[in-house]
């Protein structure tokens, strides 16, 4: 090995020895969550209702319609993803949201004491929620990694990233800002942690939920090279949720992935290293 090489490793190590201390670091946090969550003794009947029978079938029609989307997604991916589309699957996300609120409020819940609305303060929602996804990226990023690795070829990169690169006016770049920033995050997080899991968690337990709801979220996004990566994103949210009792601090997670994941793509300079 050459001096140049020589002196080219060592200036590797420091970078490459805080990056594992990093995923170590990443580590111990998500096992601590998880460690904190199993040990809390069961409380005894609350005043706060669980799903049940009702919502499980509500939820047993949300899986098949989702199963039902992936499979046309699948079978057409070639298809225009535009900010008609976009727009389109904004107003059936929220018309989903709508008929859930609705028939959980029928069914006599309190939705916001269920799903922790009012649990925590926002700002607290915020600091939590930015802290967990700091510990959370090396597990995404070391899983993205491993899958490009093994499968290679595709973009890891989903379509609403593909279609934020290809924009090429400013109100398209507003409206996909929006939606991935304030809109999916809140929505998603409401049907995959909020309703699925719950749903899930009460049947079958935590571990099952995290991972049934983490298989969904990832799946739902019909993009195969992003879906180990996806998985275990969706499954520091339920994580977070279930550990803090607020899905604001999974909605928060979320809203900052998809922020830092836009402001990557616009300002690429900042990132590069």
């Amino acid at each position: 090995m050459g001096s140049g090489s020589l002196f080219a490793a060592f200036g590797a190590a420091p970078g490459f020895l805080l990056g594992l201390l990093y995923l170590v670091a990443s580590a111990y946090v998500y096992i601590s969550l998880i460690n904190q969550i199993s040990a809390r003794t069961s409380a005894p009947a609350s005043a706060t209702r669980t799903f049940g029978l009702p919502e499980a079938i509500l939820a047993a029609l949300l899986i098949l319609f989702l199963l039902l989307t992936i499979s046309s997604s699948v079978s057409r991916p070639s298809i225009d993803f535009s900010a008609r589309n976009l727009l389109a699957n904004f107003l059936l996300m929220v018309f989903v949201v709508l008929v859930i609120v609705t028939f959980l409020q029928l069914r006599g819940f309190d939705v916001g004491s269920l799903g922790g609305f009012f649990r925590i303060s926002f700002i607290r929602a915020l600091s939590t929620g930015a802290i967990l996804l700091f510990f959370a990226y090396p597990l995404i990023l070391l899983c993205d990694l491993i899958t490009q690795r093994l499968f290679g070829g595709g973009s890891s990169k989903q379509n609403i990233v593909e279609f934020f690169s290809g924009s090429r006016t400013i109100e398209q770049r507003m409206l996909i800002i929006i939606f991935a920033v304030a809109i999916a995050p809140v929505v998603e997080e409401f049907l995959f942690r909020f309703f699925l899991y719950g749903v899930f968690k009460r049947y079958f337990g935590r571990l099952l939920g995290v991972t049934f709801s983490a298989l969904l979220f990832a799946a739902a996004h019909a993009h195969f090279p992003s879906f180990v990566p996806l998985f275990v994103l969706g499954s520091c949210f339920a994580i977070a949720y279930e550990w803090s009792g607020s899905i604001l601090v999974a909605m928060t997670m979320h809203s900052l992935f998809n922020s830092l994941t836009l402001t990557a793509l616009a300002f690429p300079e900042i990132f590069s290293p």
